[in-house]
């Protein structure tokens, strides 16, 4: 379990991180989203220890990482897959961890095998490709059997096959009742990963929920698709009580203002048959983008006439604050 209690970082009159306050628990992935800048790098440097906080305690198991007899056994963390020595081989640079950490030799074979690292782990990390050293690291990560995994970027480099390893390999170690907390820019891939979800932006918490509440609360008012042989009939009756319609390609209608369950018993009062109603949900992505649009460092400009994503209200456990 990782517990953050009013974490706050200031470096000189810069806010990197400011009053954070979230628990993670076993048993689940825990994405870490937020714009470039946000404070995530730095939140993960202050749960690890390797940044001090201005204010606040970042704790695992109930202790400062500081403070952890074993830190290697209790947590494996990947922060920057490259900081190796680049002639030393993969292999030995895992045996080197293991035996300052009283980690028996038969282990670093075991998570070679568990990356998919055995063909090159003799090789020279310097000749190591970006998803090569990726696998390393998370090999690092898991080396002392660690019952919390912090990652940053883990499928930084992947190749699909590789993408789909880290997400299978993620959702096993949370399965056997680990905390994994991990970041990531692939919108698609946390979204199949994550369970739950912590985004900060501007070095402040605006949600802590899970995925299926974040993508719902922002999926509210989101048009509906419907199909319906007798979809002129329909769109009069929709919009007769305040629905707007919008005819597709395929024939069937986009239907704004209205939620599913209203357009259904519309058609069904009036005997319309329907082949298709869908609430038409927004992606992982689009909620991320449309909370935190106000919250990045670097604003592209809107072609002209594209109107910006409407601004979400701050998500906890899918609820308002």
């Amino acid at each position: 379990m990782i517990e953050v209690r009013g974490l706050t970082k200031h470096y000189g009159d810069r806010v990197a991180v400011e009053d954070l306050t979230f628990t993670l628990e076993p048993g689940f992935v825990t994405g870490f989203l937020g714009p470039n800048g946000a404070g995530k790098s730095t939140t993960m440097r202050l749960i690890l220890g390797l940044d001090r906080p201005t204010r606040g305690t970042a704790t695992v198991n109930g202790r400062a990482y500081q403070e952890l007899s074993a830190p290697l056994h209790e947590v494996g963390a990947l922060l920057e897959a490259r900081a190796v020595h680049t002639g030393r081989s993969g292999y030995n640079h895992l045996l080197a961890l293991a035996q300052t950490h009283g980690i028996p030799r038969r282990r670093v074979d075991e998570v070679v095998a568990m990356v998919g690292l055995e063909s090159v782990a003799h090789k020279r990390v310097g000749g190591f490709s970006l998803g090569m050293g990726q696998r390393l690291g998370v090999a690092a990560a898991l080396l002392g059997n660690p019952a919390t995994v912090v990652l940053d970027e883990p499928a930084n480099g992947l190749d699909p096959e590789g993408i789909r390893w880290i997400r299978n390999l993620l959702k096993g170690l949370a399965a056997e009742g680990r905390t994994v907390f991990l970041s990531s820019h692939l919108m698609s891939e946390m979204e199949q990963t994550a369970d739950r979800l912590i985004v900060i932006g501007r070095g402040r918490l605006v949600a802590d929920t899970d995925v299926a509440s974040f993508v719902a609360q922002a999926s509210a008012g989101a048009p509906v698709r419907v199909r319906s042989p007798a979809s002129d009939a329909l769109a009069g009756v929709l919009g007769g009580i305040g629905g707007r319609c919008e005819q597709l390609e395929d024939g069937a209608l986009k239907v704004f203002g209205l939620s599913a369950e209203q357009v259904g018993d519309a058609a069904a009062a009036q005997g319309i048959a329907l082949h298709e109603l869908t609430p038409l949900q927004v992606t992982l992505e689009e909620a991320f983008m449309s909370l935190t649009k106000d919250m990045v460092e670097y604003h592209e400009s809107l072609p002209e006439g594209e109107q910006p994503g409407v601004p979400l209200a701050t998500l906890a456990d899918g609820d308002q604050q």
